[in-house]
């Protein structure tokens, strides 16, 4: 091999090992409110949503904390397992996420109606509640398909909201505008749900679904070489 071709023989290994380190951030959510946080951040990532049976079983129904978490790293885990079905080379971290509301021991997932949505928002009315964000956080590392080695962390994070006295109209106006029906605990804090509320105290983006800041803090190394 002569020294031109061994230079550029050089430079195409490198490009292929600097390729290779790159890593692919995937959103295992459909959550538009979190695709808006990761790009706010200029993070560059995929969405890749799979059906998960969000179903709690006896042990966890009764744990918020522990739901959003079991339920972050379910719909994680099934992006991963689609990923190395299908021989994915490279380096990736997924992440899954899921937002609980809590009022004590109760869990507020997303309404199944309008009917379930101003019955939610009346059990909020004049109190406190948490709001949970349960994030999974999958790394794999395959250089090849047959070397592969993949590792995950599960976190959550806890904000707390006050709501305002809520009459029966503001309730019927709110839940009339469409907005409660795909948001747990049947609001969006961001959106028209604003005027809901009548205090927060912690993370913000964790309300709204996903705990950005916390992410960038823990796994900075990760989401600094996916940028």
């Amino acid at each position: 091999m002569n020294q031109e071709n061994s230079q550029q023989a050089a430079q195409e290994q490198a490009a292929q090992e600097q390729e290779r380190a790159h890593i692919q951030v995937i959103l295992a959510s459909g959550s538009p409110r979190r695709r808006e946080i990761l790009e706010r951040e200029g993070i560059p990532f995929q969405v890749r949503v799979s059906e998960v049976d969000e179903t709690l079983g006896p042990d966890l129904i009764n744990l918020p904390e522990e739901a959003a978490k079991d339920l972050a790293q379910r719909k994680a885990g099934v992006v991963v397992q689609e990923l190395l079905d299908e021989n994915f080379c490279g380096h990736a971290v997924v992440i899954g996420a899921d937002t609980v509301v809590a009022v004590g021991g109760r869990i507020f997932g997303k309404p199944e109606d309008e009917e379930a949505a101003r019955a939610m928002l009346a059990s909020l009315s004049g109190r406190a509640h948490r709001v949970i964000t349960g994030v999974s956080v999958w790394l794999i590392a395959a250089p090849t398909p047959e070397d592969v080695s993949v590792g995950f962390r599960t976190l959550h994070e806890v904000s707390f909201v006050r709501f305002k006295e809520l009459s029966d109209q503001v309730i019927a106006e709110y839940v009339a505008t469409g907005e409660p029906l795909d948001k747990a605990g049947a609001y969006a804090i961001q959106g028209k749900g604003a005027h809901l509320v009548e205090r927060y105290d912690g993370d913000f983006d964790n309300i709204v679904g996903l705990p950005v800041g916390r992410l960038l803090e823990e796994f900075s190394e990760i989401f600094e070489a996916a940028r």
